[in-house]
């Protein structure tokens, strides 16, 4: 008689372990793969930053805590802290720094609304399919193409002070003979709206292109939708066009506070070749530049450089806060 020998037990499910799930196991892989890829891929940009920004800015912070002398025979000497007291409570270097501070503020205030608000109309204007529309998008572009300098010696001739300027000849035409030489330039009151003026004509074409690409990403279904409840155009743009271009706009806003606190060229040439009011429209960076070869001067300019930059990321960081997208983490 063969006798069965009994199954061996199946082992609990103490001793079995805890299921193994292969793609739970398999993601630390991806995911370190995912993060060695981006890290590749972000080298290049983050190798130019350092080199570019992260190391001239460091040598700027050591700058500033010595007095350095542009072309001088002497040594540097170590100065601490005295080149940022200096920048704050002396009146001489302390009221042309705060003036300056002031100008780069109303520049921003007034600029970053403006441009972004006519770029935003423009990309609007030019999101049609008509025939020529790519000529028309190619002449509104047009002025991002020209140098900042460039565009400074233009607007010379157009706001000179002279009858011969092309804004007061054609206000004179129109007003008949009414109208005199005005110095749009040198005088306190219009020196800044001039500069405003000139900064928004020369960049308003680069964020209309970014935010015509963005428009361009909206589903064309929402607005049949909308067309289809009898939403006028007011509330499409209201409920379809501004949440579709959301993000673009906070990005376009931001692009725009950065450079608007980098004001610079269209200062510096009309200051010193189109007799622009150099109090009303002296900025920060045309302090510190000033200040560095002009004064030769490198530690105080560098002080500048330093808090210029600590402000400009603090505002920054607070504005990227306030127009965050709401569904960013």
């Amino acid at each position: 008689m063969k006798t069965v020998e009994p199954a061996p037990a199946a082992p609990s499910r103490r001793e079995q372990g805890p299921p193994v799930n292969p793609v739970k196991r398999a993601r630390p892989v991806r995911t370190n793969r995912d993060w060695a890829h981006g890290l590749l891929m972000s080298a290049p940009a983050v190798a130019g930053l350092i080199a570019f920004v992260g190391i001239p800015f460091g040598y700027a912070v050591v700058l500033s805590f010595y007095n350095v002398r542009l072309g001088s025979p002497l040594e540097p000497t170590f100065f601490g802290i005295e080149q940022y007291r200096r920048l704050f409570t002396d009146p001489d270097l302390s009221g042309p720094f705060l003036r300056a501070l002031l100008n780069n503020l109303t520049f921003a205030v007034v600029v970053v609304p403006l441009q972004t608000g006519l770029a935003l109309g423009l990309a609007i204007l030019l999101n049609r399919k008509l025939k020529g529309i790519g000529l028309f998008r190619s002449l509104f572009f047009m002025p991002v193409v020209f140098p900042m300098a460039l565009v400074a010696v233009i607007w010379r001739l157009i706001l000179a002070r002279s009858d011969e300027g092309l804004l007061n000849s054609a206000l004179h035409a129109v007003s008949f003979g009414n109208w005199g030489a005005f110095d749009w330039l040198g005088d306190g009151a219009t020196a800044m709206a001039s500069i405003i003026v000139l900064s928004v004509w020369q960049g308003v074409g680069f964020q209309m292109v970014i935010l015509l690409a963005g428009l361009q990403q909206i589903p064309g279904e929402l607005y049949e939708a909308a067309e289809l409840d009898r939403a006028p155009r007011w509330q499409q743009f209201r409920h379809v066009t501004l949440p579709g271009i959301r993000g673009t706009l906070v990005f376009v806003a931001m692009l725009t506070s950065v450079l608007s606190f980098r004001v610079f060229d269209q200062v510096y040439v009309l200051i010193h070749g189109g007799g622009l009011d150099e109090d009303a429209t002296r900025t920060v960076m045309y302090q510190a530049v000033t200040t560095a070869f002009d004064q030769n001067n490198i530690g105080q300019a560098s002080a500048i450089t330093v808090v210029f930059f600590l402000i400009v990321v603090a505002l920054t960081l607070i504005q990227r806060r306030l127009v965050r997208p709401d569904n960013e983490d």
